[in-house]
């Protein structure tokens, strides 16, 4: 799973290695939250560094509008979306996207606990580099 091309390969392994050990554990079928939980206790475990529930501002044209909540915010650099769905639909990627560029993130997870397998997704903000020199300004 670690391909050095890709930047926090390491560290975005060992999330998607924790959430295979919840899925496992518990399989399928419970809401969101429960696995949520259980992957706070498994980064703990793992002495991944987190935020759950993480509440960050969302501006428009420098303006504050409002707020959002990510999942996990992980060692401040990665987002990490938990889905528990039969089948991941284009919004919930939208969605995982759209919190990576409204935080300034360059890389997010999105994790789906609600399939047989556990389904994880790689995601990587286009505009990073972009809004990040915004950013800075």
């Amino acid at each position: 799973m670690i391909n050095e091309k890709y930047k926090y390969s390491d560290l975005t392994s060992k999330i998607i290695g924790c959430a295979m050990s919840v899925h496992s554990a518990l399989g399928n079928g419970f809401q969101e939250v429960i696995y949520q939980r259980a992957l706070q206790i498994e980064f703990a475990d793992n002495g991944i560094r987190f935020s759950r529930e993480h509440e960050m501002p969302i501006f428009y044209k420098q303006q504050h509008i409002g707020t959002r909540r990510v999942d996990f915010l992980v060692e401040d650099v990665i987002s990490v979306e938990l889905k528990a769905v039969t089948k991941t639909e284009d919004v919930h990627l939208a969605q995982a996207i759209n919190y990576l560029e409204a935080y300034v993130l360059e890389v997010g997870l999105s994790l789906n606990f609600g399939t047989k397998s556990l389904e994880f997704k790689r995601l990587i903000n286009s505009k990073f580099k972009q809004a990040a020199q915004r950013k800075i300004r």
